[in-house]
């Protein structure tokens, strides 16, 4: 089979945004963070595709959807390197890869029980101490977590 073919295991997309070169792992935790479930748009997911850098891989595509930087903030948690691609007219227009940003605010809950924002109705505030593992820490009562320890609002 030709690689032209191959590409096209996913149909092409007019206007939206391609999610590529998810971990395979976290495809549907990615569809969860996002909403996708709940979402009218015309949805593809694509899962345990290869993939030359990670060997399999996830990808979303989703018809007429254009993420906003807090959406796209949530699925970096989860998926860091993953590459987004927004499509206009067929033609990719952008290309970034996904990346934590410095301030995570209203996307992550403290572990700490005793933490106000466990005990009040505030935003959380979390600032990224280390982007590659994915070490965070409450900006109200300084306990830190790694990704594995992480729970998304």
């Amino acid at each position: 089979m030709s690689e032209n073919k191959q590409e096209l295991q996913v149909a092409a997309l007019k206007d939206g945004t391609v999610i590529d070169h998810i971990p395979c792992d976290k495809l549907f935790m990615v569809v969860q963070i996002l909403g996708l479930e709940d979402m009218t748009n015309n949805i593809t997911i694509g899962f345990n595709l290869d993939s030359k850098k990670l060997g399999k891989k996830g990808i979303i595509k989703i018809a007429n959807k254009f993420f906003s930087d807090d959406e796209i903030n949530r699925i970096s948690i989860v998926a860091p390197h993953s590459k987004l691609n927004i499509i206009r007219d067929y033609e990719v227009i952008e290309k970034r890869e996904v990346q934590m940003p410095d301030v995570l605010v209203g996307i992550v809950k403290c572990i700490n029980p005793k933490c106000i924002t466990n005990n009040e109705p505030m935003k959380t505030i979390f600032h990224v101490v280390d982007k590659d593992k994915c070490v965070v820490r409450c900006h109200y009562c300084d306990k830190e977590q790694v990704r594995n320890e992480i729970k998304i609002i």
